[in-house]
């Protein structure tokens, strides 16, 4: 089984988990990793260091090469606040594939700062 860490401080001993409340015969649309006839076997998962909350589903699968060697990483959401100035209004834990997202991974272990959206706002 892969090493569960915290997408926002790497943590890797601090960390609780529940079994996320209720049973749900199909996934959140943004599920890739299963069959939609499955139960809802999804953890929430807090760090005891940083406060971070995520909900882990324990089979991510990479919807481009199919393999399940994810890793979380935290993306922002952003907004604009004043004039053209952006502001972080929310992140989220997503899983990144280690094959096909090796060099966004990379780099974000190395800053461990929030995954930018790929389209900001613009208006």
């Amino acid at each position: 089984m892969a090493e569960i860490i915290c997408p926002r401080c790497a943590e890797t001993e601090n960390l609780t988990g529940e079994p996320t409340a209720g049973a749900s015969p199909t996934p959140d649309p943004g599920d890739t990793g299963g069959d939609s006839d499955r139960p809802d076997d999804r953890i929430t998962i807090t760090c005891g260091s940083c406060g971070m909350e995520w909900v882990r589903d324990p089979r991510p699968v990479c919807p481009r090469c199919g393999g399940t060697d994810m890793e979380g990483a935290v993306k922002a959401m952003v907004e604009k606040s004043r004039g053209s100035q952006l502001s972080i209004v929310a992140t989220s834990v997503i899983y990144l594939c280690r094959v096909c997202d090796e060099a966004i991974l990379a780099s974000y272990r190395v800053s461990r700062s929030p995954l930018m959206p790929d389209e900001l706002p613009t208006g």
